[in-house]
């Protein structure tokens, strides 16, 4: 009876040794209170910051801020609402700039600058939110500086974290991200990927459908499917797409608790996607002014020489039968 009762206390144990409790990176449960940003990094995040309000103004100067209060304020609010259920220890400025490419641009500091063609391309507020959690997760886990620490590039402004492959060159030195040594395209593809997972508990933990992020990567690689050319060159930093897909699919298995319900998208989501529809049917202003002088070539005179005469004109008619009369 002894040894029977020593074996029933041993198993749990050991199977208790084998069921590891998840890596917190994994486990939605600590956001807030892990660290996502181990690693070496030579900046403080005063010093993160400071950097950040420099580049956006470089940001600013290559791009058209959207101005309209409905939209701006919408993302804003949609991207803070993420920020709070996020582990970023950086405020956020979230801003919409204009632009038909489907992304986002991340600079360190906690900027955002959501193109206008992402807006477009969302179809519900999980498909926007899933990329703005995404590109939250950069900052969160401070993605910008760790890249300059590690020394693999020559200037941080070369960096742009673009969500999905968009235009790499807002920033004005933005090209020379395509001229980096392949070890550190490893190291962003990385990054990439923990943005994914992490963006991914990030708008699980919001309240948002998991699925969300699934349908927005779909949605843009389907876009982006139309111009393959450009997205070899652009989208070398990310994961494969089919690989991304798998691996989203994968995490929302194993890391995340089903829930009861899932916001999908709202009307405050739908009123912003028809008055960005309205927008881009606003008639372009027709320039005012005096109309330009009517010219005529030389080819266009009358074919006969002399001068036509009115019949019904008096003097005309008397100047006329004065000549036949000669």
């Amino acid at each position: 009876m002894r040894r029977v009762y020593m074996l029933a206390v041993v198993l749990p144990l050991a199977f208790a040794q084998d069921a590891k409790p998840l890596e917190a990176k994994k486990d939605p449960d600590q956001i807030g209170t892990r660290d996502v940003a181990k690693g070496i990094n030579f900046y403080s995040i005063e010093k993160e910051m400071a950097l950040g309000k420099q580049l956006s103004l470089e940001v600013e100067r290559h791009s058209k801020l959207l101005t309209d209060k409905l939209i701006t304020e919408y993302v804003n609010r949609l991207g803070q609402n993420l920020a709070r259920h996020s582990d970023t220890k950086i405020p956020l400025t979230i801003k919409v700039i204009e632009g038909d490419e489907p992304n986002a641009v991340t600079i360190p500091g906690g900027f955002i600058y959501v193109q206008t063609g992402l807006l477009r391309a969302a179809d519900t507020e999980a498909e926007l939110a899933a990329a703005l959690a995404h590109e939250i997760a950069h900052i969160a886990a401070r993605h910008g500086t760790r890249q300059a620490t590690r020394g693999q590039i020559a200037q941080i402004s070369t960096i742009p974290l673009i969500f999905l492959g968009g235009v790499g060159g807002i920033c004005a030195r933005g090209g020379a991200s395509l001229l980096v040594p392949l070890g550190y395209l490893d190291m962003q593809r990385g990054f990439e990927a923990e943005a994914d997972m992490l963006g991914l508990e990030y708008l699980y933990k919001t309240g948002y459908d998991p699925l969300g992020m699934v349908d927005v990567f779909e949605r843009i690689f389907s876009l982006d499917g139309q111009k393959p050319g450009r997205i070899a060159r652009l989208t070398s930093t990310h994961p494969a797409s089919d690989d991304r897909l798998v691996s989203v699919q994968k995490n929302i298995e194993a890391l995340l608790k089903e829930q009861p319900q899932y916001i999908v998208t709202t009307s405050e989501f739908n009123e912003v996607k028809a008055r960005l529809a309205a927008l881009d049917w606003v008639p372009k202003p027709q320039l005012t002014g005096p109309k330009p002088p009517t010219l005529r070539k030389p080819g266009d005179q009358l074919g006969n020489p002399k001068k036509a005469v009115l019949q019904t004109d008096a003097r005309a008619s008397q100047i006329k039968e004065a000549y036949t009369n000669r």
